[in-house]
């Protein structure tokens, strides 16, 4: 009999609890075994909730004293570098939230410290573990629409992200911590690189919102020209307050397609004549995308199992890393940004000290 994957879950904040749900009711195969978490409230509360007995504090007390295979990154990127070094120096397969890292160095050298040594590192794209994005993506590379020729893509989130997230020096802002999904996405299917990118910002909700980081943004948009000739646009608004949208139109020289709907369940209600018909909208991200989370570990785990290659692995995120670079500089320059312009990892990231 196979033993399971033992899985320790660095972070307990909302991502590590959805992640610790997911294995304990849909991976039969994964257990996990150990948890990670600097503030002791929030680790004993998740670990409590999830029956996890081994609780630490760091990363290096969970790997001196638990036996696992692999981890689960969940914490603030400019963490990730840290944390996917030391776990894979000690032998252990690496799953990775989005983003990546914090610029480029950080992405070879996380690639280099899992991939090198020959272990799984899979990247926490969920859309391409969601069954609507596979079906599509499936359909676009059987030639169904023709030639992509355009694609839109939008994430609207109704939370404001944590302190953190808000400031570009240590998040590198909105497009990364909500768009640097769309960023694979419209690269995934493309199946061309960005070329150049243009970003535009607006700040409306910040204040009253208590964000006063310099340089954030509550709006974003994105125009992209790929190396295929294509073109496409990426918006993001956060918190948008109405709901979590994400949808996704592919225009091919055949046709086109549209993935996604604002209309959560396919429930109407109507109680009078004067509200109308009313339907559910997905009210936070766990929701709409519930069965890509479910997917993406149970894919991870038969990765670490077979050794098979992860469906999104280091280049994919280090892609999606550099989109962000170029957009957030494109931001603070006021330009259009080519995407070579930010691909070599010496180059200084200006807003990021230390770099």
């Amino acid at each position: 009999m196979k033993k399971n994957i033992r899985i320790c879950m660095i972070g307990a904040g909302r991502v590590g609890k959805l992640h610790s749900g997911t294995l304990k009711q849909y991976v039969p195969d994964g257990d996990v075994v150990a948890l990670v978490d600097p503030f002791e409230q929030v680790l004993h509360e998740t670990g409590t909730q999830f029956g996890i007995d081994n609780r630490y504090t760091s990363l290096e007390e969970a790997l001196d004293k638990a036996d696992f295979d692999a981890v689960i990154i969940t914490t603030p990127t400019f963490t990730h570098l840290e944390l996917a070094t030391m776990a894979a120096e000690r032998g252990k397969h690496v799953f990775l939230e989005k983003p990546m890292a914090m610029n480029l160095k950080e992405c070879d050298a996380i690639i280099e410290a899992v991939e090198g040594r020959g272990l799984t590192l899979q990247l926490g794209f969920m859309r391409r573990f969601d069954p609507e994005f596979m079906a599509a993506a499936e359909r676009i590379f059987a030639g169904e629409i023709g030639e992509p020729t355009l694609i839109k893509s939008l994430t609207h989130g109704p939370g404001l992200p944590p302190a953190w997230a808000n400031d570009i020096r240590t998040s590198n802002g909105m497009i990364a911590e909500v768009n640097s999904h769309d960023m694979d996405c419209v690269r995934w299917l493309m199946g061309s690189n960005p070329e150049r990118i243009y970003v535009e910002t607006a700040n409306f909700k910040g204040a009253e919102r208590g964000a006063h980081a310099e340089h954030f943004y509550d709006n974003m948009f994105a125009t992209i020209k790929f190396e295929s000739g294509a073109l496409g646009n990426v918006s993001g608004v956060c918190p948008c307050d109405y709901g979590y949208d994400a949808r996704v139109e592919i225009i091919g020289k055949k046709g086109i397609m549209q993935i996604g709907s604002m209309q959560g369940m396919d429930v109407i209600v109507c109680t009078n004549r004067d509200q109308g018909l009313i339907t559910p909208i997905y009210k936070r991200w766990p929701e709409r995308f519930a069965w890509a989370y479910i997917n993406e570990i149970q894919h991870f785990v038969a990765c670490v199992r077979t050794g098979e290659k992860p469906r999104v692995g280091g280049e994919d995120g280090r892609w999606a890393v550099a989109s962000v670079l170029a957009g957030t500089t494109s931001m603070l320059e006021e330009r259009p940004v080519r995407l070579d312009e930010v691909m070599d990892p010496n180059r200084p990231v200006p807003w990021q000290s230390g770099a």
